[in-house]
């Protein structure tokens, strides 16, 4: 079970067919252990994550603008780490 609060959006778009195999505990790695965020105009989070255990894919988390409640949760086909 997540350990941290969800939107209802949040939880009905992880009800999806393509969306029901990211578990709890890679969302919660994005969330502590991001490896990109970004802060959008509306003030919501992005952060961003590969996911060894599931072809180093990266799963973009965003959240509200508490930085905790989760929102919407998926797999970016288009990310690209930023070089720093």
């Amino acid at each position: 079970m997540a350990t941290f609060p969800q939107t209802q959006y949040f939880r009905h778009t992880r009800l999806r067919t393509d969306r029901r195999s990211i578990l709890d505990e890679w969302i919660e790695q994005v969330i502590s252990h991001p490896e990109t965020e970004v802060i959008q105009s509306d003030g919501r989070i992005r952060r961003w994550a590969r996911i060894s255990a599931f072809e180093n894919r990266a799963l973009r988390v965003i959240l509200l603008d508490d930085g905790n409640t989760g929102h919407n949760a998926f797999f970016d086909r288009d990310y690209e780490e930023k070089q720093t």
